[in-house]
């Protein structure tokens, strides 16, 4: 028969292909019951890691609104052209760009 060889990070098997196999479920299986350590750290702190993404991303994105806002309103008050009526001042204003890049 044929040899196949599987690999992972730490194990390697080499199995044989014969043509008389015996039928899948009266065969018994080899399984460890040895989880990564990222399916352990996902089902026990799944929930938490997921919220604390969630509030994460939902401060990087205010904080991002807000910097753009304040380079916009600096803008103004400088006397440029807003970007409502087709200025392009501020794309010159490193704390727009600081808002974008958030």
């Amino acid at each position: 028969g044929s040899l196949i060889t599987l690999s992972c990070l730490s194990h390697r098997v080499v199995c044989r292909v014969i043509s008389d196999a015996v039928p899948a479920d009266t065969v018994q299986d080899n399984v460890t019951s040895d989880t990564s350590w990222i399916t352990r750290l996902e089902s026990n702190y799944g929930f938490y890691i997921g919220l604390g993404l969630a509030v994460f991303s939902s401060f990087l994105i205010g904080s991002s609104v807000i910097l753009k806002k304040k380079g916009l309103l600096r803008l103004v008050e400088k006397g440029g052209t807003r970007a409502g009526d087709g200025g392009h001042g501020y794309l010159k204003d490193w704390l727009w760009w600081a808002g974008l890049l958030t």
